[in-house]
């Protein structure tokens, strides 16, 4: 993967990660995520 390609998924990353945040719980828990759980659902960690 190059630079630029990883750049660039940092950036979706990210905001797929502030998009959940800002879900309330019970929407979470409705598509199956924890709140606690996002960062690993997320970046895969």
């Amino acid at each position: 993967m190059n630079i630029a390609n990883r750049i660039v998924e940092f950036f979706q990353l990210g905001k797929a990660y502030r998009e959940l945040a800002r879900m309330d719980d019970a929407a979470l828990k409705d598509i199956g995520v924890s709140r606690s759980d996002l960062k690993r659902r997320v970046y895969g960690r």
